[in-house]
């Protein structure tokens, strides 16, 4: 079975010959824009040649507003990105450039986020969440004005450059920040209209639940959210791949190993990282389920560690759940 058959069959509760690894992390420094960051992905693919590809958007943290942003009431100024403002080419570019050196041998994915962490990127958490407080309705405008220019860049990706679908990112429903009610209400329909919108291009989008500020989060916030597959922060949420599969319904899910250096797969020896392979394998079967992190790893990972579980993964093999 070839990769981009296996991860396909993963995506859609399909048998497999052998559970899918994928794990990524930031590429850094002078390797994070440009032609540099291209080489880079394509030396980490050509190193572990993993399962599937998570394309980076290093380098694009800092959102473009395309107004600016003072007072609360500024929001309603800003206007939608369309396909050739610059923010947006940039990132196809690198898209468009890694597929075609992939050459199609895996499926990739580019990591889009929902428009409430591009709002906090272009114009910072603190003032955000002011704004919030202080004019909903105009923060609200602004979420479905960004959402519609992170919608098309989902779009492209897929039509123009070749990706097999979306890794989409959803922050800000940890505990301490809104409830509930709060979130549903402000954040929702944005995040869904950027995810759902991605949907109509492609039947593989994976949603990524991110715990990014090592905060539980309100995962019943995203148990709705419409994906082929569910990945989030298992050791930060205390929210096994099992009882979190049940509660995304069924979907396949991504994980498993703890992204933080002080994880087995950054600290462990070999033996202990593959004993922890087996251990995720056994318990979660071989339908539905591809193994990678909670989120980035730390980008000096040596990738010896990343192979020592492909290894592992290959050699419990095929078959029905064990």
């Amino acid at each position: 079975m070839d990769r981009r058959t296996r991860v396909w069959n993963a995506l859609h509760n399909q048998p497999v010959d052998q559970v899918p690894v994928g794990f990524w992390f930031h590429f850094e420094g002078e390797k994070a824009l440009g032609q540099a960051c291209i080489d880079a992905h394509m030396r980490y693919y050509d190193d572990c040649d993993v399962d599937f590809a998570k394309i980076m958007c290093d380098g694009f943290f800092d959102y473009e507003l395309t107004a600016p942003v003072c007072s609360a009431k500024d929001w309603y100024d800003l206007t939608p990105m369309g396909r050739e403002h610059p923010y947006i080419r940039r990132q196809l570019e690198r898209v468009k450039a890694v597929n075609e050196r992939l050459g199609g041998r895996c499926m990739s994915f580019y990591n889009v986020y929902a428009p409430f962490s591009s709002m906090r990127f272009g114009a910072g958490d603190e003032r955000v969440m002011a704004h919030l407080r202080e004019d909903p309705e105009a923060v609200m405008y602004g979420l479905s004005v960004i959402a519609e220019g992170n919608a098309l860049l989902a779009e492209l990706c897929v039509t123009e450059c070749g990706c097999d679908g979306v890794y989409y990112c959803v922050q800000g429903g940890e505990t301490d920040r809104f409830t509930h009610e709060e979130y549903r209400k402000y954040v929702t329909p944005s995040d869904l209209l950027v995810l759902e919108h991605a949907n109509r291009f492609s039947e593989n989008n994976i949603l990524h639940c991110c715990g990014w500020a090592g905060i539980t989060n309100r995962m019943e916030n995203w148990y709705d959210y419409p994906s082929a597959a569910v990945n989030w922060a298992v050791q930060i949420e205390g929210l096994s791949l099992s009882e979190g599969r049940a509660r995304f319904g069924g979907r396949p899910v991504l994980g498993g190993f703890d992204n933080r250096r002080e994880g087995v797969l950054c600290r462990g020896t070999k033996e202990q990282v593959q004993a922890y392979t087996k251990e995720l394998l056994a318990e979660n079967g071989t339908r539905g389920y591809l193994i990678g992190a909670d989120c980035t790893l730390p980008a000096d990972i040596d990738t010896e560690r990343i192979r020592w579980v492909m290894e592992t993964a290959a050699e419990w093999g095929e078959g029905e759940d064990r």
